[in-house]
């Protein structure tokens, strides 16, 4: 690694700035599989059928369903040959930043383990527990991109903070309320109609509850957020935080009047696909709230006076101690 060029920071920023957008897009082709009825249409893994790694005429599957469901296995080696740049082009730096390069090693490590899991989503023929673990993994994972890109303009200084401490208190309150909210979304989507393939086991609980337990939780995270809003605005909070503040509530309001939407017309197979983009964009809104309350700036540079120049520069003579000028200075440069 010592032996490679630095790449410079706006590469490596545009590399995280990708890996974001991969983390929440196979989220959505996750979705596009299950909402098509596609989940077994590569019924074994890692080959979509056995002796081919490749979609293959069957009888009982459609060539569709195939393809869709192998695009999405597809995409995920894309994101993780993105990542995989992402953590080398981070290791290239002198000297290197621990948090940085913790951070992006992290990511093509979660697609990796993230391909796994999806094998075994499909070996357990879809089980409607696996399938949430599979997308829960995912914000995760897209969370701790929103953290990469903004380690890449990190100082390495420590944190520091931007809002008091109890604002902090309740962004951390707020954020264990969205994760209780994400999973209260994955048992309403174990019960809705979607499973993947029309033999799955749905979880055997009535939607219209668990949908009223998605929707308490989204009014008790938004009542947070409607807090949050005010302790901002009262200890004046800097221009960053409140434009971030501003991005999750927009998230926030659309997703819920997508989710209602989609309750009241019955899941169509579209808006179920936009609600998970939607699940990630709030994500990312989240987390890019998070990385806004908190700065770390590269320590001020040691200032030892105007520099005189090359040509008036001294150096100690040799045993003498007197100053002898240097090669600039003598040649008058």
């Amino acid at each position: 690694m010592n032996r490679l060029p630095v790449v410079p920071l706006p590469l490596i920023r545009a590399l995280a700035i990708v890996t974001v957008v991969g983390q929440a897009g196979i989220a959505v082709t996750g979705a596009v599989v299950r909402v098509t009825g596609s989940g077994l249409g590569c019924p074994t893994w890692p080959e979509c059928f056995p002796g081919s790694l490749v979609p293959t005429p069957h009888p009982e599957v459609d060539a569709l369903n195939q393809w869709i469901e192998f695009g999405n296995r597809l995409l995920s080696i894309s994101l993780v040959l993105a990542a995989g740049l992402a953590m080398l082009a981070a290791l290239t730096l002198r000297p290197r930043r621990r948090r940085l390069v913790w951070l992006a090693v992290a990511q093509p490590l979660g697609i990796v383990a993230q391909a796994v899991i999806g094998g075994f989503v499909v070996l357990s023929g879809l089980v409607w527990w696996s399938v949430a673990v599979h997308f829960l993994v995912s914000m995760v994972f897209t969370w701790l991109a929103v953290l990469l890109v903004a380690a890449v303009s990190d100082g390495p200084g420590p944190a520091r903070p931007l809002v008091p401490g109890a604002v902090r208190g309740l962004v951390a309150t707020s954020t264990l309320v969205l994760g209780a909210l994400l999973v209260a979304g994955t048992l309403v989507t174990a019960a809705g109609p979607h499973a993947g393939d029309a033999a799955t086991p749905r979880l055997g609980i009535a939607v219209a509850p668990l949908a009223q337990l998605h929707a308490d939780l989204l009014f008790g995270y938004l009542g947070l957020l409607i807090g949050l809003g005010f302790a901002l605005r009262a200890t004046a909070a800097p221009r960053i935080v409140t434009r971030r503040f501003a991005i999750l509530v927009a998230a926030v309001l659309a997703q819920g009047a997508l989710g209602g939407t989609q309750y009241a017309l019955g899941v169509p197979e579209a808006l179920a696909a936009l609600h998970v983009l939607g699940a990630g964009l709030v994500t990312v809104a989240a987390a890019g709230l998070w990385v806004a309350l908190t700065e770390r700036p590269a320590p001020p540079a040691a200032t030892t006076g105007p520099s005189t120049g090359p040509a008036d520069a001294v150096v100690p003579g040799p045993g003498s101690g007197e100053p002898v000028l240097t090669e600039g200075a003598r040649s008058g440069a």
